[in-house]
């Protein structure tokens, strides 16, 4: 399997924001946790991954939801070891229909496809840059500071809020809404 990249958006734009270079040790890091916590909250890599695999349990209904989306390409469906044909995809929702009816209950079910996007959607990389340079300028070990009479706090974890932009990319590429509690 050959998985996603590992950050969302391209190190050197946040670079030209910070004016650091591109291969700064604490930049990237901040950019993998902006993507980490992107990838988190949409549940799924957004970048490409191929040949993944993943183990399903049969349903008893026509549809199963695969993990990440968008699906690129079906390469095998298997039940219980024995190839299916004729599996259609819902590839921007990933679902899948079974060719006969219905998934069979307790039956576990192989999937080997293709997904995500070949190039991280425009709006996706902006946000994640946006939180990349907020997470590098925010340094948690600091939370007070006084000098002389004055004295100021700083909330770590209020610093590395979100933006409203970063809510609505979120919404925008979230799978699985239906498990939200």
């Amino acid at each position: 399997m050959a998985g996603p990249d590992p950050y969302l958006a391209d190190p050197g734009d946040l670079a030209t924001l910070l004016d650091l270079p591109a291969d700064d040790v604490r930049l990237l890091a901040a950019l993998r946790a902006a993507t980490r916590r992107f990838r988190g909250q949409v549940r799924h890599p957004v970048s490409l991954v191929t040949d993944d695999t993943v183990f399903l349990d049969g349903s008893g209904g026509p549809v199963l939801r695969l993990p990440a989306a968008p699906v690129l390409a079906v390469r095998t469906v298997e039940i219980d070891g024995t190839e299916v044909d004729g599996v259609r995809v819902r590839r921007q929702s990933g679902l899948l229909l079974h060719p006969g009816g219905c998934w069979p209950e307790w039956a576990e079910v192989t999937v080997t496809y293709d997904h995500g996007y070949v190039t991280v959607p425009e709006d996706v990389a902006e946000v994640v840059v946006d939180q990349a340079r907020v997470i590098y300028r925010t340094d948690p070990a600091i939370q007070q500071v006084t000098t002389g009479t004055e004295s100021v706090s700083f909330a770590a974890t209020a610093a590395v809020g979100v933006t409203e932009q970063w809510r609505a990319a979120v919404e925008a590429y979230r799978l699985n809404r239906g498990d939200d509690s």
